[in-house]
């Protein structure tokens, strides 16, 4: 995504899951070098720093769990003491759910960083942004495409509760509003800007569900059901 060099620093300063200040004015001082948007790097950066932490803790977790040659990375059932694959979000054999507590909210998670994007326009910047992605007078401005970018890099869902409440909050998202005659008015024309990249996020969570919730039938129904109202089958 950046030149090989700065790569290379954020690769390295984020092996450990944390990010010093110091590590954060020097990769800063270096994006700037580059001519790269700061707010744009700043935002790609948590990101990166969210799934690394997040990768590391699964590492941890993964590590501490029995293994097999012959099934790969596997997990006991608190509740009835099965074993189960890792990625496996429901027992087969006593229905209990795991769930993973750093997860949890996701929606949440992601609601807040494009409210906070948001907020970095001002009341003028406001309405020249509306006026501007309506009329297509330019398209997207620097926050439209923060937030795109955003929706497009937050991380999965892992967990059954947290797929479900992502789905059920981001499918009228994922609909573009609007007929024949009115998908083309200003406020529709907002909405259906980022219908695409919502739809996308949808669509890699149902495809994570069928993979890990086959043995749920019953969630894994509800979330066939979420897909078949956008048209992923």
């Amino acid at each position: 995504m950046y030149s090989e060099e700065l790569e290379k620093l954020i690769e390295m300063a984020l092996i450990d899951g944390d990010l010093t200040e110091k590590e954060k004015q020097i990769l800063f001082k270096r994006a700037e070098k580059y001519g790269v948007d700061l707010d744009e790097f700043e935002m790609v950066l948590d990101a990166r720093l969210f799934e690394r932490t997040r990768s590391l803790n699964q590492e941890k977790y993964e590590s501490s769990a029995p293994k097999s040659n012959k099934f790969g990375n596997i997990k006991k059932c608190p509740s009835c003491g099965s074993i189960v694959e890792s990625f496996t979000v429901k027992c087969p054999d006593c229905g209990y759910e795991f769930s993973g507590v750093a997860a949890n909210n996701s929606i949440e998670k992601l609601f807040k960083l494009l409210n906070d994007a948001e907020s970095e326009r001002t009341e003028k910047s406001a309405m020249q942004s509306f006026i501007s992605e309506a009329f297509d007078l330019g398209g997207l401005d620097k926050v439209g495409k923060k937030k795109k970018e955003i929706i497009s890099n937050f991380p999965i869902p892992t967990t059954r509760e947290d797929m479900l409440e992502f789905l059920s909050l981001a499918l009228p998202k994922a609909k573009k509003i609007g007929n024949f005659f009115t998908q083309n008015q200003p406020e529709n024309k907002v909405h259906n800007n980022f219908v695409p990249v919502w739809r996308a996020k949808c669509e890699q969570i149902i495809m994570k569900a069928k993979f890990s919730m086959k043995d749920d039938k019953e969630a894994l129904n509800q979330i066939i059901n979420y897909g078949n109202e956008i048209g992923i089958n």
